[in-house]
């Protein structure tokens, strides 16, 4: 049985399997068979993570983190989680190949998934034109005309943070009015480098290797335009990953992960979580390393704690009353 498994391997798996690894836990990484690096595997320059002065590309910083967390020790295995048995003092976590991995701890860290408009264009000009996270792309579209699909307050910040780039932002909504807060709704209409499109949704992204436009069709008359854009920005919301806990550990309101003040633990002893899926605000890749980071070391606090107790392999009613001792 092994100490630790970590699930997910963007900033935050891979921060903890970094910080795990050098503890001697000697982590195994469970990186997906298609979606390992997380969604900085979609992201072109990144500008703003600490260290890379002249700007990294998003699956460069990601295979770094990767060799990084290798190099101390840790077991990447690129195969997807089906199912997971948490309620115990030994997880057990069910891979797609079939194989059943057993540990002490786990820490999950799945992340976030950008909720997608699904129209054609999307996915072919994501990253050239097409993004989902305005703090990290914004400056790439200084002096440009962009979008921001959404009517929400997460739209409305991001409008109004692009025009301190952006020539022009448009805000493209499928109703009469708007669902943010008030005093965003206001902070946006009062800005005159917004323009509301109305009672309008997108109906495909235009472009060759970069984002030229949108077609606008009416949610009315069903009546379709071109917009010439440079840029779209799709802020309809995001879902953290949490299919796997859903019946296992308590959610908050919001959907994410509950964990204990500022730590990492989960309502399960022995089960950590970290980044995205627990981060319904910030949702930023030095946000999620940091979380990562307090994850592990929140787990190699509770192994140290279970070792304590000087038993080489203690039963299935010891480990659990350590394990709940540790959570304390």
């Amino acid at each position: 049985m092994r100490q630790l498994i970590v699930i997910g391997s963007g900033p935050a798996g891979y921060t903890a399997a970094i910080y795990a690894a050098r503890a001697n836990l000697s982590p195994l990484v469970i990186a997906s068979s298609v979606e390992a690096g997380g969604e900085l595997m979609n992201t072109t320059e990144v500008e703003n993570f600490p260290g890379f002065p002249e700007a990294v590309m998003g699956p460069d910083l990601m295979t770094k983190m990767q060799e990084q967390a290798e190099r101390f020790g840790a077991e990447i295995r690129y195969d997807d989680v089906t199912a997971l048995e948490l309620d115990g003092p030994v997880k057990r976590v069910t891979l797609g190949s079939g194989t059943v991995e057993e540990a002490e701890a786990v820490i999950f860290a799945t992340g976030s998934a950008y909720r997608k408009l699904g129209v054609d264009g999307e996915e072919r000009l994501a990253g050239r034109g097409v993004s989902w996270c305005a703090t990290c792309d914004g400056f790439f579209f200084r002096d440009r005309v962009i979008a921001v699909a959404g009517g929400g307050d997460s739209a409305m910040e991001e409008a109004t943070f692009l025009t301190k780039f952006a020539s022009k932002v448009y805000v493209i909504h499928r109703r009469g009015e708007l669902r943010a807060s008030k005093i965003m709704q206001a902070r946006a209409e009062a800005n005159e480098k917004i323009e509301f499109v109305w009672n309008s949704e997108i109906a495909e992204i235009l472009g060759g290797d970069a984002v030229t436009g949108v077609v606008v069709r009416s949610t009315i008359d069903g009546s379709t335009r071109e917009l010439p854009l440079d840029g779209l920005f799709v802020a309809i919301g995001n879902d953290p990953r949490t299919h796997l806990v859903h019946d296992q550990l308590q959610l908050t309101s919001e959907g994410t992960v509950q964990v204990e003040g500022r730590s990492s633990r989960t309502s399960i002893p022995g089960v950590f979580a970290a980044g995205d899926v627990i981060d319904p605000t910030y949702r930023q890749a030095i946000t999620a390393a940091g979380s990562g980071a307090a994850a592990a070391l929140d787990a190699e606090h509770y192994l140290a704690a279970l070792d304590d107790a000087g038993e080489p392999a203690p039963d299935t009613d010891q480990i659990q009353g350590l394990a709940e001792a540790a959570a304390i």
